[in-house]
């Protein structure tokens, strides 16, 4: 624990914090530690880890009785198991969706790298070089569903950067109402 703490290493924090959320004594301080961990995993670790940190919070959420809230982590970790292409990760994900009340679909593996009109809009905006903000003013967006998106994108097209994201041939955005909603 002393090691991580002097680290300042964003995915060696973010697993002391998801560690110590599964070991919390009280439902408060753990979520407090779900987020930190989430926190540290959102821009700077590895996809798979940050999806192992959204379907244990989301299990937290789901046993404290917190299912719209527990989807929403439920759904990210499943659709970020899915584009990593990790079939038993996934089947956990979607048991747990499902125990939420909701029925979820196995993903078409054909449709895996085929991105949405946003998404690929998002993707060409980033990289032509704006950030996360300046896509988000331009899609009238909110700066967090960028960067979901992003994520997304990132996995689909199984690159880990923006440099790597500029350096892909991307199709032509087509102008019209797909781009805006």
């Amino acid at each position: 624990m002393h090691y991580a703490g002097q680290a300042q290493d964003p995915l060696v924090l973010g697993l002391v914090a998801r560690s110590r959320a599964l070991l919390a004594a009280s439902a408060g301080s753990a979520e407090s530690l779900f987020l930190e961990a989430l926190r540290h995993q959102t821009e700077h670790t590895q996809p798979f880890e940050r999806a192992r940190t959204a379907l244990a919070y989301g299990q937290f959420l789901r046993r404290e009785q917190r299912k719209t809230e527990a989807r929403v982590q439920l759904r990210d970790a499943l659709t970020t198991f899915e584009g990593l292409n990790t079939p038993l990760w996934a089947h956990r994900a979607r048991a747990e969706l499902e125990a939420t009340g909701i029925t979820v679909r196995k993903r078409n593996p054909s449709t895996l790298d085929t991105l949405t009109p946003q998404e690929l809009r998002i993707a060409k905006l980033v990289a032509g070089g704006a950030s996360n903000r300046s896509v988000a003013s331009q899609m009238f967006l909110s700066p967090k569903t960028v960067e979901y998106h992003l994520r997304k994108v990132f996995l689909k097209l199984s690159v880990s950067s923006r440099v790597e994201l500029a350096n892909l041939p991307l199709a032509p955005v087509a102008v019209g109402a797909a781009d805006y909603y």
